[in-house]
């Protein structure tokens, strides 16, 4: 069985910093690009950052660039959010995402193949 579990989620003060990690197994890690995603309620889950097989190409929403890092490391199945400089408008459930396809777009929800349980961000002002 494929799972995917997101982790470090909580409170956070604006202007601080939260490392989310997301664990993976049941998948051969490597075969697989990897997202993060998120949703707010009564929004539509949006891209927050993507990163491909290897790590060597990331990709990252207009709104968290800059302030936002994804990585990942193929050695432990698991791929990091690290995000900083938060804001309240940053409140959300995070998702990561693990994509097969090599030639579907990393920002598009419907390209991605196994998903996580999401992680709870708040950030207060």
């Amino acid at each position: 069985q494929v799972q995917l579990v997101e982790s470090g989620g909580g409170l956070v003060q604006a202007g601080g910093s939260l490392r989310l990690s997301c664990a993976t197994s049941g998948l051969t890690f490597t075969n697989y690009g990897m997202g993060w995603f998120r949703q707010a309620p009564g929004k539509e889950r949006e891209f927050v950052a993507g990163i491909t097989r290897g790590g060597g190409i990331t990709y990252y929403a207009d709104s968290v660039k800059g302030r936002f890092t994804i990585s990942r490391d193929n050695a432990k199945k698991t791929v990091y959010l690290q995000m900083n400089s938060l804001r309240p408008e940053d409140t959300a459930i995070y998702y990561c995402a693990a994509i097969y396809s090599r030639s579907a777009s990393l920002h598009d929800t419907r390209s991605y193949n196994y998903w996580g349980q999401g992680t709870q961000i708040t950030v207060s002002s």
